[in-house]
């Protein structure tokens, strides 16, 4: 309501839609919105109840016992909710929407926006839980000259024809019409947001989600990224920002890669300073990131797969995780790993104190083993592991964390320049013991399950090491025919 009354006065209505949300079930929840001044709605409980959901509230607990938020493929399987349920739903809080504008005498829904006279109050005011409070300022309706838009009716000029993305497009024509290699740089500021998202969407137009080879496209650019930098990142695009960025950097990164590190003659001490702002990676999928600095809160929440390495977050990193790998060789917030169910997580604990800073509801803390024989064993074959695809950085994720690590934090280095890589590298037996690797329990045994479920029936992988892969066995041992 107060939002409705200051873009009215301000004869700022019409460019905005308003969205609210927050307890909407019914009907007469909407038209009670859309007189408060609302265009749009979000749903939420009431759906996710039409397709089964019986609100046990262990949403964060992989235990959901209708299948609906659990990654468990047994608890999945008993998901019987189907997309007509959620139609029939949504028909019948549409109808009842329609009975009630025309009870009212409203022909269509953008009339009844802002006009809160027609809200039924007095019986809700005169309640002795009400004695004492003053609404008016709640109900109050703005005198405004007549045209003055109470409702979103305006299109506004975007000037998308004029983003950074239309430049980076068109440097880029060499990798997307002859799949070759493209190098570039450009300047980049605040006022530039989402960059990198529509060639992204180019690329994925044209060959997919598989994107293009490693390193066909690789833009570097200085200067300060506005919001959701490197947003929806497809693979084989590379952004590398001599800079900072804002929030939401990498969010849904689709296979990309993020460098972010600050500029040489800055001064500035990564370890000290933001480099990223808040909730970053959120929702990403696949890609990869190395933040020569500090992020802010919410570092890799909803991440489900990409890899990441950064030098210290805020509060709440890695919560609600549910694939991936995180890397942090910096100090980090409290309430890490919150609600994380998926994926891995490096700390390194300098301080000794992580685990107060921890929550350990859904995750435990490992240290990280020395693994002296595995690298002997692969010092002889040469001395880059990385570029000899010895290391699966992805492979068995309950096993081989020190040369997962190690790569790594080895890669944070080579694209960052990072001095705290270099020191942790060149003292690695040192440093080692302070890492606390972070596992989610149920993912654990998940993985754990699985892997005992492969060797018995001989569909998967029984010797899990990095960089080694047996092939898929049938029952009777003999390999399967390739195809």
């Amino acid at each position: 309501a107060e939002t409705q009354q200051t873009l009215v006065a301000n004869r700022l209505r019409g460019r905005i839609a308003v969205q609210v949300d927050g307890g909407f079930r019914t009907g007469r929840d909407v038209v009670i919105g859309a007189m408060l001044g609302a265009d749009e709605f979000g749903f939420a409980t009431a759906p996710l109840i039409s397709l089964g959901c019986i609100m046990m509230r262990k949403c964060h607990l992989n235990t959901c016992p209708v299948g609906v938020a659990t990654q468990d493929p047994v608890l999945r399987a008993k998901f019987q909710g189907k997309p007509e349920h959620l139609i029939n739903y949504f028909f019948y809080v549409a109808e009842e929407i329609r009975e009630l504008m025309a009870s009212l005498g409203f022909r269509s829904f953008s009339e009844m926006v802002g006009e809160t006279q027609w809200l039924d109050k007095d019986k809700a005011i005169a309640h002795w839980k009400a004695k004492g409070l003053e609404f008016g300022r709640i109900f109050h309706k703005p005198e405004v000259p007549k045209g003055v838009a109470q409702f979103n009716c305006e299109k506004q000029d975007h000037k998308l024809d004029g983003v950074l993305d239309r430049q980076l497009i068109k440097a880029a024509m060499p990798a997307l019409e002859k799949k070759g290699t493209v190098k570039e740089t450009f300047a980049i500021s605040n006022r530039n947001r989402t960059a990198g998202a529509m060639l992204s969407g180019e690329i994925a137009r044209r060959f997919g989600h598989a994107g293009l080879p490693d390193d066909s496209i690789w833009f570097t650019l200085n200067g300060t990224a506005g919001q959701s930098f490197g947003a929806w990142l497809a693979h084989g695009l590379t952004l590398d920002l001599v800079g900072e960025a804002n929030d939401y950097v990498g969010k849904g990164l689709s296979g990309g890669r993020i460098i972010v590190r600050p500029v040489a003659t800055s001064g500035i001490k990564p370890g000290e300073s933001i480099i990223v702002g808040n909730t970053v990676l959120y929702g990403a999928i696949s890609g990869e990131c190395y933040f020569r600095g500090i992020a802010g809160e919410r570092f890799a929440v909803r991440n489900s797969g990409a890899i990441a390495v950064v030098e210290g977050t805020g509060d709440h990193g890695c919560e609600y995780m549910t694939g991936g790998i995180v890397v942090v060789i910096g100090p980090t917030g409290r309430n890490f790993a919150a609600g994380m169910s998926g994926g891995i997580a490096y700390v390194l604990d300098e301080s000794g104190d992580f685990e107060k800073r921890c929550n350990l509801a859904m995750v435990d803390l490992e240290p990280v083993p020395a693994e002296e024989k595995v690298m002997r064993s692969r010092a002889h074959q040469g001395a880059d592991l990385e570029s000899h695809g010895l290391v699966d950085i992805e492979g068995d994720m309950t096993t081989h964390d020190e040369l997962r690590l190690k790569q790594l934090i080895e890669n944070h280095r080579r694209y960052t320049g990072s001095d705290k890589a270099k020191s942790i590298l060149n003292s690695w037996e040192d440093f080692r013991p302070k890492f606390k690797k972070v596992m989610p329990m149920e993912y654990r045994r998940a993985l754990r399950e699985m892997a005992r479920q492969q060797e018995a029936d001989g569909t998967g992988v029984t010797e899990m090491d990095i960089g080694m892969r047996t092939p898929k066995r049938k029952r009777n041992g003999k390999p399967k025919a390739q195809a």
